[in-house]
């Protein structure tokens, strides 16, 4: 989740102190919501500092756009996936980049708009799509899948352990037609009250699979690697395990000369650290930030440098 885009996004500082960014430097937002972060990274490099922010929601880049006008050419926007980063640089005439980050998952603005279908709070169609053309959506996932496969989404990417148990209920329901009725089916698994809303973990796995997030994510890392220059840095706010995860053992594996196994006497790999990590426990969000915006509770950053 990214915080709304009338205030402060999550992490603000430091993500400016992790990236560091500096006059002349060419930066990438690769998921660029309302622009919080780019805001920041432009001002931070003012005078001639440039940005290309990327987003597969057309409703974040209006706002962004409106955000940012005021960088004129210092900014380029383009609705995109970063997953194609490569490609856009050579576009737009950008060999190597600076900077990167990437703010995972939903934002504030697509939670709080029912018609989106991200939340369980508020009744809206089974969308979950951040971008509204892509091909499926919540409802095909909830609705035409055998139960197996759904079970096998709910566990894996919500690491729910009442998977079965609510695929199960789920294909009893069925049709299902609004968060809502959703929300109440996965809640009818839970006979007890919960800190947490129990429809949490499914409701960010139907999310995740819808959108192809983890693959994503996987292939964003590596295009990053690529274009990034030698002291340029990839920032990534994480907000669930399974991310952060991601983020952590591939920045784990780049900073290594060797991957072969521990038992193997000899290096086969050929295998050379390409980065450094930056920060060596996550970072998260301050107390007084939580107090402001208690939606950024589960955000992680991780920082790693190119060499």
């Amino acid at each position: 989740m990214k915080e709304s885009y009338s205030h402060e996004p999550v992490l603000y500082q430091e993500i400016i102190h992790a990236l560091s960014p500096s006059h002349g430097g060419r930066y990438v937002d690769g998921t660029l919501g309302a622009g919080g972060h780019a805001a920041g990274i432009l001002k931070s490099s003012d005078p001639d500092g440039e940005l290309l922010g990327l987003d597969v929601d057309p409703q974040a880049l209006e706002i962004a756009r409106q955000k940012l006008q005021i960088f004129e050419t210092r900014v380029k926007i383009i609705q995109s996936s970063y997953t194609t980063l490569a490609i856009l640089l050579d576009e737009i005439g950008w060999e190597r980049i600076n900077g990167m980050i990437l703010d995972l998952g939903a934002s504030s603005m697509q939670f709080d708009n029912p018609a989106r279908g991200f939340s369980f709070q508020v009744d809206g169609d089974l969308d979950m799509r951040f971008d509204p053309s892509g091909s499926i959506s919540a409802n095909q996932v909830i609705n035409d899948l055998p139960e197996s496969e759904l079970a096998n989404i709910l566990y894996e990417y919500g690491e729910e352990p009442k998977s079965r148990q609510i695929a199960r209920a789920i294909l009893k329901a069925r049709p299902i037609t609004g968060t809502i009725q959703l929300a109440q089916v996965i809640s009818s698994v839970y006979p007890y009250r919960r800190k947490t809303h129990p429809a949490t973990r499914s409701f960010q796995a139907i999310r995740i699979a819808v959108n192809d997030e983890l693959e994503a994510l996987k292939r964003g890392l590596e295009k990053s690697l690529e274009v990034t220059c030698s002291g340029g840095r990839i920032a990534v706010i994480t907000f669930h395990s399974i991310e952060d995860r991601i983020v952590k053992q591939f920045f784990q594996q780049e900073s290594k000369d060797c991957i072969c196994p521990a038992e193997q006497p000899v290096c086969t790999c050929d295998h050379r650290a390409l980065l450094e990590i930056i920060t060596k426990k996550a970072v998260k969000p301050s107390q007084e930030e939580l107090i402001k915006n208690p939606r950024a509770r589960s955000a992680k950053l991780r920082v790693a440098q190119k060499k």
